[in-house]
């Protein structure tokens, strides 16, 4: 066991203070990592905040995880002392059902367990990457290519994943037209990915300032969600929606402009519920779908190939004395496009 100094939420809405806390015993499947920088995540935010319920306190956020492995246990195969490694959303899943069978530890049929705000199977809180150490089973460990800058490799173990894991399911690549519907963290990400994979992007924003970033990270289109012309002249036009907001959106309008057959795909989670008419979805056979993370080998393999095609996270760092600053920026949309911890900063 080893001290570890941290940031962490005392209790529901107040700002995050300085906290220490001892890692578990080094296991023969664990690894050690020295955390160099973690993303801020704008669920770290809902969460700290206690807006989805069921909070843990002292609360150490944080899941999107680089650094260099410290020290190995024992029975350890795939890393050794001084590898770049990643830490996502999960380090743990009951490792049995038929989802964690087939690769997809993030539907765990009796839950994953979470990087923070979770609890180990022994009942112990697990903390999150706002610290200056963690302490994984060598399953759950990701491996970052030489040559992805790890600042802003980052947020690809949230960010990057999230936008990745559907954009593979619905099987987008050349001829494929995509709408990216917000330009944030998520939103960014997928714009990315998506132009990567040879598909033809949109991305539909309130903003008409962000068109010139748009362009920037690969859309080929801009157009504004706000202007009724959008959907009349975007109708039953794309195959594939990534709805990356977290904001109440008209979903009836939207699924408007998804071809027969497409898909629309939720990742943010509105404060409230948004209804939807079945008409938009019988009249053109479309489908409203959710996705989640990836599991740790789609995660592994969305790394790699952010490493073929050099794709990195937009972000501005800050010390972890910035953190609550950071989340009012983050609440008024005043980042570009990832806020990335040094934890250098906790000394």
């Amino acid at each position: 066991m080893s001290s570890v100094h941290a940031f962490a939420a005392y209790k529901a809405k107040e700002e995050l203070r300085p906290f220490s806390f001892e890692t578990r015993q080094v296991g023969r499947h664990d690894v050690v990592i020295d955390i160099k920088f973690c993303g801020v995540c704008h669920s770290d935010l809902h969460q700290v905040r206690d807006e989805w319920g069921g909070s843990i306190f002292p609360m150490v956020p944080g899941h999107e995880i680089v650094g260099y492995v410290a020290q190995v246990g024992s029975s350890v195969t795939k890393f050794k002392v001084g590898d770049s490694v990643g830490v996502g959303c999960m380090v743990d899943s009951c490792q049995e059902c038929a989802s964690c069978g087939e690769g997809l530890e993030q539907y765990c049929e009796k839950g994953f367990v979470g990087t923070y705000n979770s609890r180990e199977k022994d009942g112990r809180p697990t903390y999150g990457g706002y610290a200056t150490k963690i302490v994984v089973n060598e399953k759950f460990v990701l491996r970052i290519a030489p040559n992805l800058p790890l600042d802003k490799a980052a947020p690809l173990l949230c960010a990057g994943i999230t936008t990745y894991s559907p954009l593979r399911h619905w099987k987008v690549g050349p001829g494929s037209k995509v709408a990216v519907v917000g330009l944030g963290g998520l939103g960014h990400m997928a714009v990315k990915l998506a132009a990567a994979m040879g598909a033809e992007v949109t991305v539909l924003s309130h903003s008409e300032k962000k068109k010139e970033d748009a362009l920037r990270l690969g859309a080929k289109r801009f157009a504004n969600g706000a202007d009724p012309e959008t959907f009349k002249t975007h109708n039953r036009y794309f195959d594939l929606m990534i709805n990356t907001v977290s904001a109440a959106l008209d979903l009836n309008s939207y699924l408007q402009m998804v071809k027969r057959d497409g898909t629309m795909v939720l990742l943010g989670v509105p404060e409230k519920p948004e209804p939807v008419h079945p008409f938009p979805l019988i009249m053109g056979r479309r489908s409203l779908a959710g996705s989640l993370i990836g599991g740790i080998a789609e995660t592994q393999e969305m790394l790699d190939f952010c490493a073929k095609h050099g794709i990195v996270s937009d972000i501005e760092k800050i010390k972890i004395q910035d953190i609550n600053t950071a989340y009012e920026r983050m609440l008024k949309g005043d980042v570009r496009y990832r806020f990335v911890i040094d934890t250098a900063s906790l000394g």
